[in-house]
């Protein structure tokens, strides 16, 4: 829940309506092929009711389709392609800046415009003189420029890489990136101001367990940095790999006896162990995704075929069916004893080495891992 404050404040004073007054709603059924769409537009009537709906609900908003140009679309019907960019759930945009902690006068850089929403709630928080908000896509810095000035608000919109930043307005007090990432990007941390802060969800090709990189620049310049394991986190930036569990996939795992089943009264991780599943998705050679819409613990390697599904089956027993060429759950209980032994964390270290790597560690350093190297990536136009 959010506290009161200015972020709480601004968020209740935007009328979303202005920022969207477009957005999508998905009329075809999951996996129906091609995908469906219906624009919503404020300017008819008969879409009003559904419309609110959708930009004071708390989920997700649609916004583009297809790299389409967002100014001057037409209401109706979309089919094939698929969405391009949408305004994150506005819990989980509101929590993060409120981690963020805007104070008037700020100087902020917002990678990743979208639909202007973040943009929006900082110029209220910072004043618009001191904002700059960036992103890749010119059909949305162009929608977002003219929708946020509707607003009274002109910060300035900048069409570039959310990688590269905006290093001729640098130095920044506070950094958002809104869209998830393999690694920080360097040049945004190079362009924080002391006593600065930047946050970014870094996650692999796995959409399961993802972190929350927080860096902050003391005031003497040095920089300290953490990742924390969390729930949700934006989604992936553009360009940024992906790997899921199709629905044939998820039906093989649910039904199918497996290569062996055992019985145990070893506990599977926790759901609520965040930190250790952080590390699991970095150390166990990546390529695991979580299928949380199971009702049982259900992971699945796409890439190899492999599988793990464990249902509790009476008290303090479990029921482990495996599948494939890798022993999920062998990796899985070997990992758990290392990571029980580096103190259950749920927090790592983030170090910055001096050849650009980037390195996680737990407190005691028994855990540890590089993150990828660096290589081309812009933002997804989340927010």
């Amino acid at each position: 829940m959010l506290g009161p404050g200015p972020i709480r404040d601004a968020l209740l004073v935007l009328p979303r309506e202005v920022l969207m007054p477009q957005a999508y709603v998905r009329r075809s059924a999951p996996g129906e092929t091609p995908p469906r769409w219906d624009l919503l537009d404020w300017a008819a009537p008969q879409d009003r009711p559904e419309l609110l709906g959708l930009l004071y609900g708390g989920a997700s908003v649609l916004v583009q389709h297809d790299g389409e140009p967002v100014l001057g679309r037409a209401r109706g019907s979309r089919s094939g392609a698929s969405i391009t960019s949408m305004s994150t759930v506005m819990g989980l945009t509101a929590t993060l800046l409120e981690e963020l902690d805007l104070r008037p006068g700020q100087r902020v850089l917002d990678v990743g415009t979208g639909a202007g929403v973040t943009a929006a709630v900082t110029c209220q928080v910072c004043g618009d003189r001191a904002v700059v908000t960036l992103d890749r896509d010119r059909h949305l810095t162009d929608a977002a420029a003219a929708r946020l000035e509707g607003l009274g608000f002109r910060p300035q919109v900048v069409c570039g890489s959310g990688d590269e930043g905006c290093s001729a307005q640098a130095p920044y007090d506070r950094v958002f990136v809104s869209y998830a990432v393999e690694r920080v990007p360097a040049a945004l941390v190079e362009q924080l101001a002391p006593g600065g802060r930047l946050l970014a969800h870094v996650t692999t090709a796995s959409p399961s367990w993802p972190a929350l990189a927080v860096v902050e620049c003391t005031t003497d310049g040095q920089l300290q940095a953490e990742l924390r394991a969390v729930e949700f986190a934006h989604r992936a930036g553009h360009g940024m790999e992906r790997i899921w569990l199709s629905e044939e996939f998820r039906q093989r795992i649910g039904t199918e006896p497996g290569t062996w089943t055992q019985r145990t009264m070893v506990a599977p991780p926790a759901d609520t162990d965040r930190g250790f599943w952080l590390a699991a998705d970095h150390l166990l050679g990546g390529g695991l995704v979580r299928d949380f819409g199971a009702e049982n613990l259900v992971i699945g390697a796409p890439g190899c075929g492999s599988w793990l599904r464990v249902e509790e089956v009476g008290h303090r027993r479990w029921s482990v069916t495996t599948h494939g060429p890798r022993d999920i759950w062998k990796e899985l209980q070997d990992l758990a004893g290392r990571w029980r032994a580096a103190g259950s964390p749920a927090r790592y270290r983030l170090f910055f080495d001096l050849d650009g790597g980037q390195r996680a560690a737990s407190q005691c350093g028994r855990l540890s891992w590089q993150l990828p190297s660096a290589r081309p990536l812009d933002e997804g136009a989340a927010s």
